[in-house]
């Protein structure tokens, strides 16, 4: 279970928080503060796995109130504006909300937090996905994985020697179930392996014999991590 507390000065902000942790079975929501000091004297005595945190704060901005931490906790940075985004990201933030957001992205920031938690503490971190197709059951190695690409309501999963499973699943649904730390979302029909890319020229990613356009939407976060 991931401990979390939420940190904004808008209360009904921190109710919606609340809101869709409880729709979350390995997020505890430990406890809520519209206040940064108080926040700090929780943290010192009761340590937390996840922050969900407000950038745009009365006293000190949230990117620096992180900062001044000394544990090492997970960041979901939330707030109404995007152009912090990219500071954001440079504190190595887990993930970035941008006011109002939806049940989905928030669950899909917070999967994006409970791999990194699994990865961190070495427990059941994943080397497979179990996908099903043709009536059958597939383990699919991560390492086997050249490409993922999105036919309409299909993934087409391409993988070594050629070989490929189609399966019946949405792109939003099998990302869920892949490691961030081992793959990216580059194109709204293409997931790849970070550690295959062979080459990034232009607004293509070589890999293997496959060359994956960049979509526009995607082009920053694919530059913080090939930089």
């Amino acid at each position: 279970m991931i401990r979390a507390i939420a940190i904004d000065d808008e209360p009904l902000a921190l109710q919606i928080v609340n809101h869709f942790c409880e729709q979350i079975d390995f997020v505890s929501l430990e406890k809520t503060f519209t206040r940064q000091n108080e926040a700090l004297k929780y943290l010192n005595k009761y340590p937390v796995d996840l922050i969900f945190l407000d950038i745009q704060m009365p006293n000190k901005n949230g990117i620096d109130f992180f900062k001044l931490l000394e544990t090492d906790v997970m960041v979901i940075f939330t707030t109404a504006h995007s152009e912090f985004a990219v500071e954001g990201f440079n504190v190595n933030a887990t993930d970035y909300l941008l006011k109002p957001f939806s049940f989905e992205r928030f669950e899909a920031a917070v999967q994006k937090a409970r791999n990194e938690y699994l990865f961190k503490n070495n427990t059941a971190v994943q080397t497979h996905l179990m996908i099903r197709a043709d009536y059958k059951l597939h383990r699919i190695e991560f390492d086997d994985i050249l490409l993922l690409e999105g036919l309409d309501d299909y993934i087409q999963i391409h993988l070594k020697q050629k070989t490929k499973i189609l399966a019946r699943i949405s792109m939003k649904n099998i990302l869920e179930k892949l490691p961030s730390t081992k793959f990216l979302r580059v194109h709204r029909s293409f997931i790849i392996p970070i550690s295959k890319v062979k080459t990034i020229q232009s607004k293509v990613i070589q890999i293997d014999d496959f060359s994956i356009p960049i979509g526009e939407t995607y082009k920053e976060e694919i530059l913080k991590i090939f930089q």
